[in-house]
């Protein structure tokens, strides 16, 4: 009797088991495990799955093999449960012969089941990327030979560009430049593993940004209390203070940042640290333009923010006197 034949019974069960690449092998669920064991047979068609060790260290009897669609059911006649477990691309031309011979009618199908064998953790796709970035950096003529410098131009741009993505309330399109930041911090981190005397990867940026979030969240990770943002602001400047060392409230400020962006950062560590400093005075609109923003910076307005804001509606004034729409 073969698949075709519509005398057939008892046809039986086949467990299509999935399992991700991104969760280290043999971390399977339990009702994974409960399939596998209770199986007649147990089929994969890529005899190097990472899986097959653990399955077989199980005590599970694995057979290499590629069956198709009539095949596969044939193997299940009599009430035989199958297991396959999928390789990486899913058996789709398996899944769409089972499909066919089921809108056929003409065959009597075993019941057919999808069990995902283990789950993605939050940010596991991360793991998707730095193996994307590592082939891209070996083999595009262009990315390989990029430097840190090379990049820095386009850290900017993606970073305002994200900016704006917030300003205009786009999410699709803040989706789209949170990836291009990223895909900046990845291909950064890329670049530094070659480097013949400080070499770093992305697992060392990771997990120096993990240490520095735990031990400036002391509320969160540590014994002491936080109830108020402005609680918070301050264990954070308090034990970044002690991180660093710094002589001056000036220290870490990146000079090359936008003018006004610059002169809001200072007001605001001179507000937090209460110093009194008078503001220096002068002739032209720089003191004009350094004067406001430490006032917008006092009344809570970030003056670059304000100022694109500004710029935005000068910009669509500018297109109705051209006749255009904004």
């Amino acid at each position: 009797m073969n698949a075709t034949s519509p005398e057939a019974v008892a046809p039986g069960r086949i467990v299509l088991l999935t399992t991700s690449h991104r969760v280290a092998p043999g971390l399977l669920s339990w009702p994974a495990w409960q399939a596998l064991h209770g199986a007649d047979r147990v089929l994969c068609a890529d005899g190097t799955h990472p899986q097959l060790p653990y399955l077989r260290e199980a005590g599970i009897t694995v057979d290499e093999a590629a069956p198709s669609a009539e095949e596969l059911i044939d193997a299940c006649a009599g009430g035989r449960t199958v297991v396959v477990v999928a390789t990486g691309e899913g058996e789709p031309a398996l899944t769409d012969g089972l499909a066919r011979l089921a809108g056929s009618g003409r065959v009597s199908m075993p019941d057919l089941e999808l069990l995902p064998a283990s789950y993605d953790l939050p940010g596991a796709r991360l793991l998707d990327l730095v193996q994307v970035m590592d082939r891209i950096r070996a083999e595009c003529p262009w990315s390989s030979r990029q430097t840190h410098k090379g990049l820095a131009k386009y850290g900017i741009e993606e970073a305002y560009e994200l900016v704006e993505a917030i300003e205009e309330g786009d999410r699709d399109e803040l989706r789209e430049e949170l990836g291009d930041v990223l895909l900046q911090v990845v291909f950064h981190s890329r670049i530094a593993e070659e480097d013949p005397e400080a070499p770093f990867s992305i697992d060392d940026v990771a997990g120096g940004i993990v240490t520095k979030l735990i031990h400036r969240h002391p509320h969160v990770f540590g014994d002491e209390t936080a109830t108020t943002p402005e609680e918070v602001k301050e264990h954070w400047l308090r034990t970044k203070a002690v991180e660093k060392r710094r002589e001056s409230v000036t220290e870490g400020i990146p000079l090359g940042q936008p003018g006004l962006a610059l002169a809001a950062k200072l007001a605001s560590r001179v507000r937090t640290a209460e110093l009194e400093v008078d503001l220096p005075t002068g002739e032209g609109v720089g003191y004009e333009l350094l004067a406001l923003a430490v006032r917008a910076e006092a009344a809570g307005v970030d003056p670059e923010a304000a100022l694109r804001v500004a710029a935005r509606a000068y910009r669509d004034a500018v297109r109705a006197a051209e006749g255009l729409s904004a």
